[in-house]
């Protein structure tokens, strides 16, 4: 059985080969149409058939790709907020002489305590965040620096390597902020895998935010459904039937979703189809 494997957020999906007709690029540009499906976008012409288009992120992880992304974008605005206002205490206290009371701890801190924790399979943005560690660990440290050298009486050397480590230092992290969010908004660029049941014809598409590789597997290679709970899978009645699967190999494994488990709305045969642009397989 040859299968494409495309990634959903933390999960990776596969699909039969025979069972996909092409993938596109995702622009948004659906019709709406009433529908009680959350995950149901809206509906693409594809040639000539109304197709529906569903979120595999709402489906799998009961939250779509982008609002991942939104909250994790908007999470590290809040984050270099915070180090904006620890810099100006830190300032306060230094000038005025008033206790500083900000986490000195690099650890502490709320970007620390995500940071520390937080996992991602994105090479580029893990890589960048990588980066944020020698920054974010000095400025922390050079608080308890300046403090002791204020308590010392040397204000004036602390307010000059302050003013010396703002321009340097504190510069870097912040630009690695505004750097990590880009990544994560230029990364994202999700795509709509069109599906069919007899080769020909769109059944329906499904987003996905990236084609990850093909591989070929044998039936035996694919566990029981009943199997994938036990594995960390969460899985509600409609979701299960749909996912066929799953298929383990190393450390790695990917659900086996059969696409003809989810069904065209009854309402797209009134539906009136307009001309569009396909593209290219992959």
């Amino acid at each position: 059985m040859d299968l494409i494997n495309f990634r959903v957020g933390q999960k990776t999906i596969s699909l039969k080969i025979l069972d996909i007709l092409l993938t596109e690029r995702y622009e948004g540009n659906l019709t709406s149409l009433p529908n009680g499906n959350p995950s149901f976008l809206g509906v693409k012409d594809y040639m000539g058939s109304p197709t529906p288009i569903f979120d595999l992120g709402l489906i799998l992880n009961n939250q779509s790709s982008s609002e991942v992304n939104q909250a994790l974008v908007q999470l590290l605005h809040d984050r270099e907020q915070d180090h904006k206002s620890w810099l100006s205490a830190l300032e306060h206290s230094i000038h005025e002489g008033v206790a500083f009371t900000k986490a000195r701890d690099p650890r502490q801190c709320e970007f620390g305590k995500w940071f520390y924790s937080f996992k991602t399979d994105n090479e580029d943005l893990k890589a960048l965040l990588a980066r944020f560690e020698e920054p974010h660990t000095k400025l922390h440290n050079l608080s308890s620096t300046l403090l002791d050298m204020c308590a010392k009486g040397e204000k004036e050397q602390a307010v000059k390597m302050l003013e010396k480590e703002r321009t340097t230092t504190y510069q870097k992290l912040i630009r690695l902020f505004e750097s990590a969010r880009d990544q994560i908004t230029l990364d994202h660029k999700p795509i709509i895998v069109f599906t069919t049941l007899d080769g020909q014809k769109p059944h329906i598409g499904l987003l996905v935010d990236q084609v990850q590789d093909n591989i070929h597997c044998d039936e035996s290679e694919i566990k029981p459904l009943n199997e994938i709970t036990n594995i960390g899978f969460d899985i509600d009645p409609q979701t299960k039937q749909m996912m066929k699967g799953l298929i383990k190999r190393d450390d790695t494994h990917s659900v086996l979703i059969d696409p003809s488990a989810i069904f065209r709305p009854e309402h797209l045969q009134n539906y009136e189809p307009e001309e569009t642009e396909s593209y290219g397989l992959f």
